[in-house]
């Protein structure tokens, strides 16, 4: 199983990015924001957890919507 984030708001991002690049990024996602990485870590938690036992050779995407913008 894989987990993958996109645009998630972290303190490396804050560094390299200005709030003017931030906020582009922010809008180019459906949710309107970047993701947080406890929304990332709750993913990887769940997966890891007993709950996911069935689940197996899946990749699942943390990235607002972002990807189904072009049809991924």
């Amino acid at each position: 199983m894989t987990g993958a984030g996109s645009g998630i708001d972290t303190p490396l991002l804050a560094k390299n990015l200005d709030d003017k690049a931030i906020g582009q990024l922010s809008s180019l996602h459906p949710a309107g924001r970047l993701g947080t990485p406890k929304e990332v870590s709750a993913l990887t938690c769940f997966l890891l957890s007993s709950n996911a036992g069935f689940i197996t050779g899946s990749y699942h995407l943390v990235d607002g919507g972002y990807s189904a913008l072009d049809g991924i």
